[in-house]
């Protein structure tokens, strides 16, 4: 059972890919963008934040909402990139990098809805397969 939402695999994931969105927006191609730099920064510190507080909400409907909050704000770090790339702030080697994270988070999610929204005993969060869960 994961107790802290630190231990989640897709809370892990996202924080990998808010990692990487801060070092492609660190680059000097996104220093006179400071609206999208801010925008895709923020998309991506929303999946983490979401997939946090619906974690330590500990009531099913509650972590389902905020699990497809932050499944949503991944989709936003992916369009907000293909702007980055069509600007030419980013590579298509450096889109596809944040794309693949991007991606593998919302699947992530996707699954980890799908589980709580069929196994509903109670409103309670109570254990999680090891499959979310890194050790």
């Amino acid at each position: 059972m994961a107790e802290r939402f630190e231990d989640l695999r897709a809370w892990q994931t996202a924080r990998t890919l808010t990692n990487e969105v801060y070092v492609e927006t660190g680059r000097e191609e996104f220093e006179d963008d400071l609206v999208l730099k801010d925008q895709v920064r923020r998309a991506a510190i929303s999946v983490m934040s979401n997939i946090a507080e619906g974690f330590e909400s500990r009531t099913r409907p509650q972590f389902i909402n905020y699990l497809g909050q932050a499944k949503a704000s991944a989709g936003e770090v992916r369009s907000q990139f293909v702007v980055a790339r069509d600007q030419e702030y980013v590579t298509q080697k450096d889109l596809e990098a944040v794309f693949d994270l991007a991606e593998k988070v919302s699947r992530q999610l996707y699954h980890l809805i799908q589980h709580l929204e069929q196994s509903g005993e109670s409103d309670r969060v109570h254990e999680l397969p090891a499959e979310y869960i890194s050790h």
